[in-house]
């Protein structure tokens, strides 16, 4: 009861707020447009932004052990994501610098018309491939690699149980969490850049196919998609990962090979929506009647015509189904019938560590190993979704 009051309260107080601002600044200014036009609502968002920024800095100047001596597990985790977030800022300002400096007339072009969003997801997507092509060079141990001590402590620190081999602690059976969280990249994230590739190139190709031939092949195309789009995605995965597990038996690499399929037919349909709608348009052109009266065949009008001319709402595409692709294998690993055994994906990861979050009150950088791998396929969506969102203002022609 004393919450609601509170919160009751507090939204009172920003309520009146936003009326002393709007009021104050209508006769400082002798009821310029600005205020005098201004929203209720627009007043109220300016007072809860300027509170919710105080209440920040406030919050993050709070000590971070508490009376009792213990860590002060929230103030930790803030100051840890403001300190994260000036980095990512300052990273990407600094990239889109190097961008607009350094390359072809092209690229600096690129980088001049970029915001800063799009700068950094386009670091974040650079990093995120070089740490995957890379990880056999940047992990200090194999991914399967098992040592005798397990559940090491992160941190490093020998008389709080860590080892300083292990920057990160080590897991349940004794393996390196660093060296699997940067393997994690690689399987992750390269299988489920391979299973959207065969996702487009199916669902992509029988668009295009149903867009310019119609008839009867539309007809039965469109309507086997909409039956699959009519059960949920991640429960129809599962359904068939569960009966995919069965044909496996004890090859287990075979149910990862299974996985790509599966999710790249459930998600083709997808593709195959946006590509017929596209194709649709396009196969209505004039210049397509004329290459079809000069003869050209169904490879050609395909690849050559329709194809070029649909590249941008494939690829802002793309980079949306990515993300799903993404998160859909990092979902059915946290279920356990994802990536097997002894790839190392950030999935499993946030699974198997997930009762370290119970330690945040003794140890923040324990309860910190879950948010690490959760934080990786966050990170990396976010990232992807700042070029996509750039990608469909370019292509919209919409301007800041």
């Amino acid at each position: 009861m004393n919450t609601l009051l509170t919160l009751g309260l507090l939204l009172v107080g920003l309520a009146l707020g936003g009326w002393l601002l709007r009021f104050v600044g209508q006769k400082a200014t002798g009821n310029a447009p600005t205020f005098r036009d201004m929203p209720f609502a627009v007043a109220f968002g300016y007072v809860f932004a300027a509170s919710l920024f105080l209440f920040s800095v406030w919050y993050y100047f709070q000590p971070t052990v508490t009376d009792a001596g213990t860590p002060n597990a929230g103030v930790v985790f803030f100051r840890w994501a403001v300190h994260f977030f000036i980095v990512s800022v300052i990273a990407a300002y600094l990239f889109r610098l190097l961008g607009r400096t350094v390359g072809t007339e092209g690229t600096k072009k690129l980088f001049r018309q970029m915001p800063l969003t799009a700068s950094f997801g386009v670091l974040v997507v650079l990093l995120y491939a070089f740490t995957a092509i890379f990880a056999p060079l940047l992990a200090p141990f194999g991914q399967d690699e098992i040592f005798a001590r397990v559940n090491v402590l992160p941190g490093g620190n020998e008389a709080s149980g860590g080892d300083p081999m292990h920057p990160l602690g080590t897991d349940q059976i004794g393996r390196d969490l660093l060296s699997r969280l940067i393997y994690g990249a690689q399987n992750t994230v390269g299988i489920a850049f391979v299973t959207t590739c065969l996702a487009f190139f199916l669902g992509g190709t029988l668009g295009f196919l149903a867009a310019t031939l119609q008839g009867w092949l539309d007809q039965v195309l469109s309507r086997a998609v909409d039956v699959l789009m009519a059960i949920p995605s991640l429960i129809f995965a599962l359904l068939l990962m569960t009966i995919a597990s069965a044909w496996a038996g004890s090859e287990r690499w075979l149910l990862t090979v299974y996985m790509v399929i599966i999710i790249a037919v459930i998600d083709s349909t997808r593709v195959f929506r946006l590509a017929r709608a596209v194709g649709l348009n396009i196969v209505v052109m004039d210049y397509i009647e004329a290459a079809k009266l000069r003869g050209e065949g169904l490879g050609y009008l395909i690849f050559r015509e329709i194809l070029p001319n649909a590249t941008a709402p494939l690829l802002a595409e793309f980079g949306l189904r990515f993300c799903f692709v993404f998160l859909t294998i990092a979902s059915l690993s946290f279920l356990g019938v994802g990536i097997q055994p002894p790839l190392a994906d950030w999935g499993t990861m946030v699974r198997d560590s997930a009762q370290f979050i119970n330690f945040a009150a003794f140890s923040p950088l324990t309860a910190a190993l879950p948010i690490l791998a959760a934080g990786a396929i966050a990170l990396l969506t976010v990232g992807v979704n700042f070029i996509v969102d750039w990608m469909l203002q370019k292509s919209s022609g919409l301007k800041e």
